[in-house]
């Protein structure tokens, strides 16, 4: 799609070129690369190669999110995964709330990804339940984000267009049935209050996939945006040591 609007200040893609080990990470729905900065700037200080792309129509106007359709998501996240693979021996690949979603989805397509790891992925979102059906109004007045520390200020628009929730809603709704058919290493994370996408979720998928090697783990301290939250050092520990478990399981494995 082609976007109008500028990109607003903060909400770029980013990029930190490292060694050999790709990490690509996916922000969810009506946020930004700003949203996943901390994780990024973090598993890049570990010497990984860290890449987070910006999803089309978001980072921008909300007029470009109304165009946008999950397809052109998937596709900017698939680009990314593309372009890593290119650079690194094996990728990673961290999704948050849509971006998980985003993810199960690229992990399906691409079982030669190294492992995955989902941040309250989201696979139903209730508050949006009674608009399924709806053609009107156009665009839904947007809260402010899920999260617990109060301090923090996370881009996003103040509105959603009401096409873009309908997308949101497919790929949630045609998601689940991916996961019995995705073997890939997993670390599912969830947190124990979100407030947008019930902890159910996550619990599904874990149980769903049929993964060897997962492991499901639970924030305390943290809402729905959690990568920006009162865990997000704990975070990042657990997806750093996710990345090296499967790194060493692979070194065993090979002798």
């Amino acid at each position: 799609m082609e976007e109008r609007y500028p990109v607003i200040a903060g909400a770029e893609e980013f990029f930190y070129k490292g060694n050999k080990i790709g990490i690509l990470i996916s922000h969810g729905f009506v946020g930004t690369p700003q949203s996943v900065q901390f994780i990024g700037e973090t598993l890049a200080g570990y010497g990984y190669t860290v890449l987070a792309p910006r999803l089309p129509g978001h980072g921008t106007h909300h007029h470009d999110l109304e165009s946008a359709t999950y397809e052109d998501w998937f596709r900017e996240l698939e680009k990314g995964y593309q372009f890593l693979a290119q650079q690194c021996s094996v990728v990673f690949v961290i999704g948050q709330s849509m971006g998980g979603t985003l993810t199960l989805r690229l992990a399906h397509k691409y079982p030669e990804i190294k492992g995955i790891a989902t941040i309250n992925a989201a696979l139903s979102l209730p508050a949006f339940d009674y608009l399924k059906e709806q053609s009107t109004p156009r665009f839904i007045p947007e809260g402010e984000p899920d999260i617990k520390d109060r301090g923090v200020y996370e881009i996003a628009y103040t509105q959603t267009p009401l096409h873009a929730i309908h997308q949101l809603q497919e790929v949630m709704a045609s998601t689940p049935k991916l996961l019995s058919e995705i073997q890939t290493p997993i670390l599912c994370v969830k947190s124990s209050v979100d407030h947008v996408v019930p902890p159910e979720n996550t619990d599904f998928i874990y149980k769903s996939v049929r993964s060897k090697k997962k492991r499901l783990i639970t924030l305390a301290n943290s809402y729905h945006v959690a990568s920006m939250d009162n865990d997000k050092e704990f975070l990042v520990e657990q997806l750093h040591d996710f990345v090296q478990s499967q790194l060493i399981y692979e070194l065993v494995a090979s002798y």
